[in-house]
Parts: C-alpha cells; structure tokens; sequence
C-alpha cells in the first residue's frame, strides 16, 4: 500500500511566533519614519516645497493660456489656509484687475500647523462698493493690528479683519513666465458683485469665489472674493515676497507677542525671472 506524504497547510507554533515578531519589528521601525514622514510635510520645508510646486504650476499656467495668472493665498470659513490657481479674465469678472479660479484645479489646503502673510493691510474698510476698488494698504507696523480683542479689528463675521487680509494675497506671473506686480481683485466666475443667490438677478453658483451669504447660507463657494472692504478684501497689488509662521504657536500669542514673533521672521522671496523660492536657510 502506498502513502502518499502529507501536505503541511499550518503554521507551526515557532513560525507563528517568528512571523508576529517579524510583523512587531516591522510596525516599531514604521511607525516613526512614518511620523517623520508627516512632520517633515507639515514643516516649514515642507511647505515651501508645496509653495514652490504651485509656483510652478502658476508659471506654466500663465504660458500656456497667455494670460496673467498666478496663486492665490486665502483662508476659508474654518481658518484654513489655501493655495488657490487663479487667471486673469477681464470678460467673466468684469474688472480690469479681475482675476477668478482656473477651472478643474482644485484649491491646495496648507498645512495646518503653518500660515502664509504678505504683513500688510488695507487701509480703506468702507463698506461702499467703490471702496473694494482701494488698492492702498501699509505694512503691519505695531501691535495692534493683530489683537483679536479689539473689536475695532473685528469685521462684521466677528473676524479680525488685518488677519484676513494679510494672510489673503496672490503671485502673479505674466504671459512670457515672469513674476511681475499688477493690481488684483478675485471674483466669482460669474462677475457678479456681491452675489446673493436669494435673488435672482444676483446669482452664482461659483463654487471657489463667492460671496459670504452664499457660503454659509446657501453652500455655494468656499472663499469670500475680493468684494468686501469691510472684512479687510479688496483689490489689491499682487506680491512678491511673503512670511511663513507657526500657525499654531502664533494663535496661541497676544497681540504684542504676535507682532514680536512675526518682526523676527525672515521674507521669503520669489525670483522673478524662475518663479522658485529664494532660499534663505
């Protein structure tokens, strides 16, 4: 009679130990280059890699559709900073400075634990329509700008307005690649001025730029355009430099601190003729 040799289809009790083991070294020695990995994005190089790549996606943007375009820096409702491809388009905004959202490029969300400021503000905080189309601001020059208890500072969202606008502003590039300064404004893809979607002659559905009432009521748009001086958004000249801070250890700061913590900090500035980061490590 013959027997055929039996097949093994079991772990045997030492291969099971040796193959948990294996798999506990595995996750001990993964899990901190995986954090290394996160924190290293969240870091300041971090993000001006993220900045630099967006710079160049402006740049060929703008070379591509031989028209302005560039970046736009912005917060949404919840604080949030972004990077948002806008293009000048003069036809759709109805303003000579008009700038909306490339279409099918979605806005890139920072990292939480670091903002973007261009550490100026606007001067004109009428509520006048004409207002908006003020381009003078002035650099952050004391403290009291960024006192979040002061409610001279606060617009009507209860925000502090300088902190809206410093930390809202674009890089723009022109036609033949260049990093250049030109007034801005953003709007909605609709060019309406202050949308309101309850009313029918004042609707847009744009789903990046677009007014506060339709945001928060009726969920259409993400950031608030360049239509409310009121709430430290206007035209404005575009930039060519820009500070990277600790977000979260500057919302942990008074206002005195804030201007000390931010006075310290080195400019970043962009190269005119590449669009790349001018390193200052």
């Amino acid at each position: 009679m013959n027997y055929k040799p039996q097949t093994k289809t079991a772990f045997t009790l030492t291969e099971m130990v040796v193959v948990l083991a294996t798999m506990s070294l595995l996750v001990a020695f993964g899990l901190p280059v995986m954090r290394m990995i996160r924190e290293s994005f969240e870091s300041k190089t971090g993000g001006k890699s993220m900045i630099s790549a967006a710079l160049s996606t402006a740049r060929a943007i703008a070379a591509k559709e031989q028209h302005y375009a560039g970046i736009r820096f912005q917060r949404d409702s919840d604080g949030n900073q972004y990077m948002i491809f806008i293009i000048h388009d003069f036809e759709k905004t109805g303003l000579n400075p008009g700038f909306r959202a490339v279409e099918n490029l979605k806005p890139t969300k920072l990292p939480e634990s670091m903002g973007v400021m261009d550490s100026r503000v606007r001067i004109n905080h009428g509520t006048n329509w004409t207002d908006a189309e003020e381009i003078l601001d002035e650099p952050i020059i004391n403290a009291a700008y960024l006192d979040d208890t002061n409610p001279q500072n606060l617009g009507p969202d209860q925000k502090n307005r300088h902190i809206t606008d410093t930390s809202s502003f674009s890089i723009v590039f022109s036609p033949n690649g260049k990093q250049v300064m030109r007034d801005v404004r953003v709007r909605n893809r609709d060019g309406i001025y202050q949308p309101d979607n309850g009313l029918a002659n004042k609707e847009s559905r744009d789903s990046i730029f677009n007014s506060p009432q339709n945001i928060t009521t009726y969920g259409v748009g993400k950031f608030i355009q360049d239509d409310y001086a009121e709430l430290g958004l206007g035209a404005e000249s575009s930039r060519n430099s820009f500070i990277i801070y600790d977000k979260i250890r500057f919302d942990k700061l008074n206002a005195i601190e804030r201007f000390n913590y931010l006075s310290r900090l080195e400019p970043v500035y962009i190269n005119p003729y590449t669009g790349t980061i001018i390193s200052t490590d």
